[in-house]
């Protein structure tokens, strides 16, 4: 069991702060980003149940599914577009970067597909590369994907439907800082910042930018 104490929580978790000390602390690939404990999700979001033992005891029973597999670690971080199902209630949502994580419902053909970014890659024998996203997946493909770049993935089997450069004119999604849920042409690219907007343009860091389509996203984003 992973925990942090509640004064230090980020401040958009919606958790009482001063009537315990200590509430659980994510895990996983999203800990050092947006990131919500799985058990905060099922108590304090959607309200399944009244109390930490309770949430515990449907997350520990397998009753929750995060990008189509059962998580039975109430520490498991929610993160940016996982999504997330609970068969017993014919629920499904998905996380988007919105005061923090927003969670949407979306329809169970939307609850197969994924967005997830390309973070870093790396070649291997065999002219394979592995390529690294930013949910922790680790894909094998000889296609030739560049940093930066998303895939539109196929839950659970994680098979590469769709690739979008992140290139100027296409479509992205600000996840991180005060324009956090954004959408918008990417205008121009400049170095390690891009300019990004319809009506509205900003300037924000890259590394605040997941491309999500060419011409519009391509998975229910809000």
């Amino acid at each position: 069991m992973t925990i942090l104490k509640r004064l230090a929580a980020p401040k958009w978790w919606p958790i009482e702060r001063k009537t315990k000390k200590f509430i659980f602390a994510p895990k996983g690939a999203y800990k050092k980003e947006l990131s919500l404990p799985l058990l905060i999700f099922v108590r304090d979001i959607l309200k399944l149940t009244e109390n930490r033992k309770e949430a515990f005891n449907v997350i520990k029973k397998g009753e929750i599914l995060v990008d189509g597999k059962k998580r039975k670690d109430p520490n498991f971080g929610l993160g940016l577009f996982n999504v997330i199902e609970i068969p017993s209630v014919n629920k499904i949502w998905r996380a988007v970067p919105k005061n923090g994580l927003s969670f949407i419902e979306i329809s169970e053909k939307e609850s197969k597909l994924k967005l997830c970014k390309i973070v870093n890659k790396k070649s291997l024998k065999g002219n394979k590369t592995q390529i690294n996203l930013n949910d922790g997946r680790n894909i094998l493909t000889n296609e030739k994907y560049s940093t930066y770049d998303s895939l539109l993935i196929q839950l659970p089997e994680q098979k590469i439907i769709d690739h979008i450069k992140f290139a100027e004119n296409s479509v992205g999604m600000i996840f991180k800082g005060k324009n956090s849920g954004m959408i918008g042409k990417i205008k121009t690219i400049e170095k390690n910042r891009i300019l990004m907007g319809n009506e509205k343009t900003v300037e924000v860091p890259k590394d605040f930018v997941i491309v999500v389509g060419r011409d519009e996203p391509l998975i229910k984003l809000e």
